[in-house]
């Protein structure tokens, strides 16, 4: 990748910043989902976001997309080594969260 920031908690920050591409990669450290799956799950993203957040996530090498030659077409994504490294922030981010419901009563 070009241009990125110099500090490593901001190239950090500017990839997990997104809302839908964290809940991406959230819902994929569970295994290789579909494409109707990842939709279902992420409730309210339009397929147009969806396709564009995919892609780039793939163009960062975070995760994989594998073409089946079927009809209908079958299309399957699954998280890189890069992609499942990203784990340890996930799991912080879900203790922090709860911690923060239990503690705020929200």
């Amino acid at each position: 990748m070009k241009n990125l920031p110099a500090c490593p908690v901001e190239v950090t920050v500017m990839f997990i910043s997104d809302r839908w591409k964290i809940l991406i990669l959230r819902d994929l450290m569970d295994g290789t989902k579909r494409f109707s799956e990842l939709k279902k799950s992420l409730g309210t993203i339009s397929q147009k976001v969806l396709t564009s957040n995919l892609r780039t996530m793939e163009s960062y090498e975070i995760l994989t997309r594998t073409v089946y030659p079927v009809v209908p077409p079958k299309v399957e994504y699954s998280l890189t080594p890069l992609g499942y490294s990203l784990k340890p922030v996930i799991d912080s981010m879900a203790a922090w969260g709860e911690q923060f419901k239990e503690k705020t009563n929200i």
